[in-house]
């Protein structure tokens, strides 16, 4: 079962996603992230957050979705990018219209990262429902 969470830059909410999903689960699921045009980097303000509930981000790394085009997703992830969003083949797809943190102060940024928690332990319940896992 492969989970694809997609953003325009992959370095805020899909990778936020991503590290939360890893976390909640390491069984039967594998979680991915990716964006349509990549900023290369992870937002600090994500790294720095997270580094607080002890998740480490510095080594993850901003990737393309292009690096996904040969891998069946069952489960693809729109942040709430619109148009920009990615569009990868995937057997599911679910748009989470999460507003982008990248410019919001530290408390508003930790608001779209418990938004980001509960979406992630609900889709997690889902899957293992839905399949049996």
């Amino acid at each position: 079962m492969k989970v694809l969470f997609s953003c325009v830059e992959n370095s805020c909410r899909s990778q936020i996603a991503e590290a939360l999903a890893k976390k909640f689960t390491n069984q039967g699921i594998d979680f991915l992230s990716g964006g349509s045009e990549p900023s290369g980097v992870v937002n600090p303000m994500a790294i720095k957050l997270l580094r607080s509930e002890g998740i480490n981000l510095i080594s993850h790394k901003s990737k393309n979705v292009s690096e996904f085009e040969n891998i069946k997703i069952d489960y693809l992830i729109s942040m709430g990018c619109g148009d920009l969003c990615p569009n990868v083949f995937a057997d599911k797809r679910i748009e989470w219209n999460i507003p982008d943190p990248k410019n919001m102060n530290e408390s508003e940024f930790q608001d779209v990262i418990e938004n980001i928690r509960g979406k992630v332990l609900r889709l997690i319940d889902t899957i293992y429902n839905e399949h049996s896992l």
